[in-house]
C-alpha cells in the first residue's frame, strides 16, 4: 500500500509540475475538467497523500525508537 500511495503522490506532483510551467492539467486533458471521473482521480491522490502523512510519522517513530534502542 505504501508503494501505491507514493506512485500516486508521484503522479498528483508531476501534474502539478505540468501545471505550474505549462498550465497544461494532464488529469483534465485525459478526463475532462470537473468532471466525475477526474475528481475521483484528484480524490484519490490526496487520500495517497494522507496515507503518505501518515508514512512520514510511522517512519521517524521507527527512527526515533531505533536510535533510542542504540544509546
Amino acid at each position: 500500500m505504501n508503494i501505491v500511495a507514493l506512485i500516486l503522490m508521484i503522479v498528483g506532483a508531476l501534474n502539478w509540475l505540468l501545471v505550474g510551467l505549462f498550465q497544461f492539467n494532464l488529469v483534465a486533458w485525459i478526463f475532462g475538467a470537473g468532471t466525475v471521473v477526474s475528481r475521483i482521480i484528484y480524490s484519490v491522490v490526496g487520500l495517497a497523500a494522507i496515507w503518505g502523512i501518515a508514512m512520514l510519522f510511522q517512519r521517524n517513530v521507527r527512527h526515533t525508537a531505533v536510535g533510542a534502542m542504540e544509546d
